[in-house]
């Protein structure tokens, strides 16, 4: 079968051990179209960040970049700004038609904390050719929290798929005149456009930016920290923002989004040529996301932004990334936001779940 894998095929995976696993995967870390990866026990921290490259395992340009090793098994901090590099406890034996594509998770992509999957022979993070057999490493950096960390918790998660899945634009127009996938007119060019809100109703806070010097964020702690410790709110009332370079801001779709049941999607960058900022946290979109049988009504897409080399009026409708939609195989047996734990169906611009709500 031709498209993404959903979860009663991840299943049937990790029972043929094409999907490995020390200790075993857990029930909670299969999504409805992905599986969440848990870190190992070890934490190398490298001098820079590298691919294997064809031919060359991990291990071995480990000798070549390793500064030191941090055991995790107590918990441990990595620090901002340094590169790091851990064994995860999965591994893959994947067959001969089967790829996989992975990605940082929504609350680690909204902490600014860059995870990246590479693998064995690896020339491209976060994508894995189809047939690879090998081990797989989250590389981590840092971008503007320190965190606290500990074995098995998980950071990234993997999308399998057979064959070619992603959706044509005409395949598109015609998925979306079938049934909306956003809330307004749609902007479909190598995906479906999505644009930046900086007239949210009713407020004129339009996001949120890191702050340079904050403690240490311990991933395990849940609605735990006052955002004002962390985080400058970012207001305006006349629809535009700049951008400051090196900061890193939360910002919200304009569009809210919808993942029919049978699709599932990924969030890419735009065009570079359309400023000096990128929505640099490509994300999944898992089936069900914003979908009135899961629980929503259309669900905001929130943005992760960097600025770049110099300061950038962003302004309220710009487009500034896409959604690439992807067919599934099948139907899931679990949709997102139907009776599994998901933090943010029907999300609208919000922090990631370790910060307590505003006021």
């Amino acid at each position: 079968m031709t498209g993404v894998c959903p979860n009663q095929q991840i299943e049937a995976m990790i029972d043929a051990g094409q999907i490995r696993a020390v200790p075993p995967v857990l029930p909670a870390q299969v999504q409805p179209a992905s599986l969440d990866l848990r870190l190992g026990n070890v934490a190398y921290r490298v001098r820079a960040s590298f691919l294997a490259g064809a031919g060359n395992i991990v291990s071995s340009r480990l000798n070549e970049f390793e500064m030191h090793r941090i055991d995790l098994s107590q918990g441990a901090v990595l620090e901002k700004g340094c590169v790091y590099l851990v064994p995860l406890m999965e591994s893959l034996a994947l067959p001969e038609d089967v790829s996989a594509v992975a990605n940082a998770k929504s609350s680690t992509g909204r902490l600014d904390l860059l995870t990246r999957t590479i693998t064995d022979g690896g020339i491209e993070f976060d994508r894995i050719p189809a047939g690879y057999s090998g081990p797989l490493y989250a590389e981590i950096c840092p971008r503007s929290f320190s965190v606290l960390v500990r074995p098995g918790m998980r950071l990234n998660q993997i999308r399998f798929r057979c064959g070619q899945a992603s959706l044509s634009d005409d395949d598109l127009r015609a998925l979306h005149a079938q049934t909306p996938l956003v809330d307004g007119p749609a902007v479909i060019q190598d995906g479906l456009g999505f644009s930046v809100d900086l007239r949210l109703p009713g407020s004129d806070l339009v996001g949120y930016r890191a702050k340079p010097h904050t403690c240490v964020i311990d991933l395990d702690r849940i609605d735990a920290y006052d955002p004002a410790e962390y985080w400058e709110e970012v207001r305006t009332r006349d629809g535009r923002i700049i951008l400051d370079p090196g900061a890193f801001y939360i910002l919200v779709s304009r569009e809210a989004v919808h993942i029919p049941p049978l699709y599932a999607a990924e969030m890419a960058p735009y065009l570079a040529m359309v400023g000096e900022f990128r929505v640099h946290y490509a994300g999944f979109f898992d089936p069900g996301f914003g979908h009135a049988e899961a629980g929503g009504a259309g669900s905001r897409g929130v943005l992760e932004v960097r600025c770049h080399e110099a300061p950038f009026v962003l302004e309220h409708g710009q487009i500034v990334g896409r959604l690439v939609y992807e067919k599934m195989s099948e139907r899931p047996t679990q949709l997102y936001g139907a009776g599994i734990a998901s933090n943010y169906q029907g999300q609208g611009l919000k922090l990631s779940k370790h910060f307590k709500a505003p006021s």
